[in-house]
């Protein structure tokens, strides 16, 4: 693809010359369709064959089964409104959701999309949310990961204000820059019990800002769910920057008095003709082909009709009658192996992608389910505790445990069971799959992992830790390398180990801890469950209690 520029001049009464500006104009390939229904398609977009656009990733598929034809990005379920030549195009997407009666819980929809190559638009765009109890989040896991939202709340419809977004029944945030991927999820303190008469539903969306006004009747209108909002994508051409591009001379897009303009969001470059000029028609001006001349924004190409072969330029070889196939079967079961082979992969692809989605719904949902989101939340105003850099992955504690492999437990208890594992920088943790009885121990169990949290004594074994993406939350210890006083006292083999003197210091170290968790810690921890198996002996036989 070439943007090669010349001036524009004009005729007025064959004596006097006008130089006009214009920018390029969006036309497609000869031959290539040019628009679908409303919708004009310029290049590098097409809706033809690989032979219509600069790469598959500017493929926009027409679909003719509405009437007019509507575009749709790729080979997604995601409608294109407009495609601008100078680095941004205008999608179409529904509305995220989560609606709630008098019983509590009645239907929602966490909205969400992920893009190959495009990037969503953070100066363009907008997240919003509406409702009266209402927290919406943003979170991209794709490329670069990210996590956003805005809070809304309201008690009464006469505390709403049309057009406000400040807050009070319509929150807005910016959306981070360099994102590929979009995946809304919502949370209610109240589940809307108390606004249920004017507001039942939370709702959230990306929109092109300026394009959503916030009105009092939204909140009520139970058709809201059904809107769609426009968002704006940027797009660029490589994965050059303007300065790499023009070293590779061969494939460097911008031609004869055109300009190289880096993006402001993400990697490649635009193409932008130099004040004064205008992309041209080489097919109509200079007629370089004996055989089909196909216009490009800044350049041509000729191809020769069906059953002959070469170049199809005047000066180049022409256009010749093609040589008979011998072999006709041959290339057929070549050609229908590898349509069986590509099908094959493409639904390896789609199998595979439909898992993961699906993989990673159920720790979205059992990451809310035992508190996630309210500890997400109360971490996030500690600052001495780092934000949500206190929860771990699943990924990385399934690495670390070997996939719960047998030899890693280190012991089993009313509690739950306790596994050895090795962070990835060779620390050793501790990690212990706890249990949650029922839903209402969320807010308890949230608490207890605040509190101890801060919990920083010597004598204490120190939760470091948690992860909340499995069906039962796993709380992360420090590791104690010698076990359970209980092991030393009554084992044959480890007696004679600890002196009389070490058993008192231990006693002593164990003493001191629970005088700290029963009067010093804030708020005072009661430990119900004083016993051996609860002391445990570090590489030194330093008393450190636990599981209190």
């Amino acid at each position: 693809m070439g943007f090669r520029c010349m001036f524009k001049v004009l005729a007025v009464f064959a004596v006097t010359l006008t130089v006009t500006a214009t920018s390029v104009a969006g036309q497609a390939k000869a031959g290539c369709q040019s628009n679908c229904g409303n919708t004009s398609i310029p290049y590098p977009f097409e809706t033809g064959s690989t032979d219509c656009n600069i790469s598959k990733r500017f493929f926009i598929r027409c679909n003719t089964s509405f009437n007019p034809p509507k575009a749709f990005l790729t080979t997604s379920d995601i409608e294109v409104l407009h495609i601008s030549l100078n680095g941004y195009l205008r999608i179409q997407y529904s509305v995220g959701y989560d609606c709630y009666n008098s019983s509590g819980s009645a239907y929602y929809f966490y909205a969400g999309f992920r893009l190959s190559k495009f990037l969503i638009s953070h100066t363009r765009n907008k997240f919003t949310a509406i409702g009266c109890d209402t927290y919406a989040y943003v979170e991209g896991f794709t490329g670069r990961t990210y996590s956003t939202g805005c809070v809304s709340f309201c008690y009464d419809v006469a505390d709403l204000v049309n057009r406000s977004c400040s807050g009070i029944g319509c929150c807005q945030t910016a959306l981070p820059k360099g994102v590929t991927d979009y995946e809304l999820s919502f949370d209610s303190y109240w589940k809307h019990s108390k606004v249920l008469s004017f507001n039942p539903c939370s709702y959230g969306f990306a929109v092109e800002d300026g394009a959503y006004s916030f009105s009092v009747s939204d909140l009520s209108n139970i058709n809201f769910s059904k809107r769609k909002f426009p968002i704006i994508l940027d797009w660029t051409i490589g994965n050059q920057n303007c300065m790499e591009a023009k070293m590779d001379v061969d494939n460097y897009a911008c031609k004869q008095n055109s300009d190289c303009i880096d993006p402001e969001n993400g990697r490649g470059y635009l193409c932008k003709c130099l004040h004064g000029f205008q992309d041209i028609n080489e097919c109509e001006t200079l007629k370089p082909c004996s055989g089909t001349c196909h216009n490009l924004p800044g350049s041509y190409n000729c191809s020769c009709p069906k059953g002959f072969e070469g170049d199809g330029r005047k000066k180049g070889t022409g256009c010749n009658p093609k040589v008979k196939q011998h072999f006709p079967i041959l290339v057929g079961t070549l050609g229908i192996g590898m349509s069986l082979l590509f099908s094959l992969l493409c639904c390896s692809w789609v199998y595979l992608g439909l898992r993961q989605r699906k993989l990673n719904l159920l720790k979205q949902q059992n990451f809310k389910q035992n508190g996630g989101v309210l500890l997400r939340e109360q971490l996030s105003k500690r600052e001495e505790y780092g934000g949500i850099a206190k929860i771990f992955t699943l990924e990385e504690l399934k690495k670390a445990m070997n996939n719960y492999h047998e030899s890693r437990i280190l012991g089993r208890g009313g509690q739950g069971t306790v596994y050895k594992g090795l962070l990835l920088d060779g620390r050793s943790i501790a990690i212990k799959k706890s249990l949650i009885g029922n839903q209402n121990q969320v807010q308890p169990f949230v608490n207890e992992v605040i509190v101890l949290s801060q919990i920083n004594h010597r004598n204490v074994v120190k939760l470091l830790r948690c992860c909340l993406e499995t069906q039962v939350p796993l709380l992360v210890y420090e590791y104690v390398k010698n076990g359970t006083l209980f092991d030393y006292l009554h084992n044959a083999t480890h007696t004679s180990i600890i002196s009389w003197e070490a058993r008192l210091k231990i006693a002593i170290e164990a003493v001191e801890a629970l005088s700290y968790l029963h009067s010093a810690a804030s708020p005072p921890i009661i430990h119900r469950e004083v016993k051996l198996t609860n002391i445990l002996l570090d590489e030194n036989y330093n008393a450190k209690v636990s599981d209190f």
